[in-house]
């Protein structure tokens, strides 16, 4: 991959220098400047072998990224290369070049299989996975043991007598079911694939109050919820960076998780477990992938130097530095097996495992934003022990119909 990139040094030389403006996101956790670090050492050395091709890069919060993006674009004035949060919008106003237009062939089909549907507008990949991670049921286990816990739970039984036994031993969250408005989306696909689920149906159309998805609402309700076994806040009222807080100080006998939060938990003294997501007679057919994407700009019209530099991003060198520095999973076939060899990833194997078989929330669709906000404000209310999560899941499907009939 780099001896072909070495060609490309006359790229934008025939006309004089082309600079490109990549506008990232901040991943550095801590408020360093790691993220920044990062693209500087990948620019340097793709410059180095591309002299034709400037590339200037403006690192953004989380928080601010997608706005930024989006007010750049509104204003006539598109980075040529944007790694933020969504790429949809853009594919739908065609103002994206196709992953074809940009990507040597090795390098667009070492994208894993799920990041590449969920890529995907109409059926054409816009949206570069730049990096994903998936989820996995973490536990306590000085908790389980002092709860007399022998194994981690495999099916929804199990973890409900697990939470009961955790509960007995005064455990202040036996399982956190973080459904508040932070990122209740995300928490709600992990529970409806492990229910045989999803938020969309066979032909790729909103199936929220599928009878499947009404039985796992039922079930958390009368099982976790009722029963006191998800602790003092309401998860309707519990965000995931408040759940992720009390894994983290060893108030929370078991949750869904991201290798960060392992990490972090770990750093505090947590003795962290993981499993993959039980289902309901077993280990769940599917778990929630998460990706960030990348994308480029037509509207600079260096598609050209654009592809090279997304080239050079995708080598496994600078997609595992990336990765391994976030504890974070690659995007990309090679790099997914290079990691799942290396003995200083161990901790991230089952995550790996996961993701190939992952499923990502509908984000190719326009109207997965609306969506996505109206499950984050009422989705806890379908475990309220005085609710029913029928009629809550059957006024959000309706409005996911109306959001994607508009699309």
């Amino acid at each position: 991959m780099t001896a072909g990139l070495s060609g490309c040094g006359t790229l934008g030389g025939d006309s004089g220098d082309v600079t490109l403006k990549l506008v990232a996101a901040d991943y550095d956790l801590t408020g360093g400047d790691s993220t920044k670090k990062y693209w500087d050492g990948l620019v340097a050395a793709f410059t180095a072998k591309n002299p034709g091709i400037k590339v200037q890069v403006q690192i953004e919060s989380w928080n601010d990224v997608d706005r930024k993006v989006a007010e750049l674009v509104k204003a006539g004035q598109a980075p040529d290369i944007a790694q933020i949060g969504a790429y949809a919008d853009y594919a739908a106003a065609d103002q994206l070049y196709s992953a074809d237009e940009l990507l040597s062939i090795p390098v667009q089909a070492n994208f894993l299989a799920p990041l590449v549907d969920a890529g995907e507008y109409k059926r054409t990949q816009y949206g570069l996975p730049f990096v994903a991670s998936t989820r996995l049921l973490f536990f306590n286990q000085d908790l389980f043991d002092k709860a007399g816990v022998d194994e981690a739970p495999t099916t929804w039984d199990e973890l409900a007598a697990a939470a009961q036994k955790l509960e007995k031993k005064g455990v202040t969250y036996p399982f956190a079911l973080p459904l508040g408005p932070e990122e209740a989306q995300a928490e709600t696909l992990m529970w409806l694939l492990s229910g045989g689920g999803g938020y969309l149906d066979g032909t790729g159309h909103y199936d929220l109050d599928s009878e499947a998805n009404i039985r796992t609402f039922d079930w958390l309700r009368k099982n976790l919820v009722a029963k006191g076994l998800t602790g003092p806040t309401a998860p309707g009222k519990l965000n995931r960076k408040d759940a992720f807080a009390a894994f983290a100080r060893g108030e929370v006998g078991m949750l869904n998780g991201h290798p960060s939060l392992m990490q972090e938990a770990a750093k505090k003294g947590v003795k962290v477990g993981k499993i993959a997501l039980p289902g309901t007679d077993g280990k769940a057919k599917a778990t929630m992938g998460v990706a960030d994407w990348i994308m480029g700009f037509k509207q600079n019209g260096h598609r050209k130097e654009v592809g090279a530099f997304l080239d050079f991003v995708f080598s496994d060198e600078n997609v595992l530095k990336f990765a391994g520095d976030n504890q974070l999973l690659p995007a990309t076939i090679s790099a997914s097996a290079t990691m799942q060899s290396d003995p200083k990833s161990a901790d991230l194997r089952e995550f790996l495992e996961a993701l190939p078989d992952s499923q990502l929330p509908p984000v190719g669709k326009t109207s997965w934003a609306q969506v996505s906000s109206k499950v984050k404000q009422d989705i806890g209310k379908a475990v309220d022990p005085a609710g029913k999560p029928s009629d809550v899941l059957t006024k959000l499907a309706r409005q996911a119909a109306a959001a994607e009939s508009a699309e």
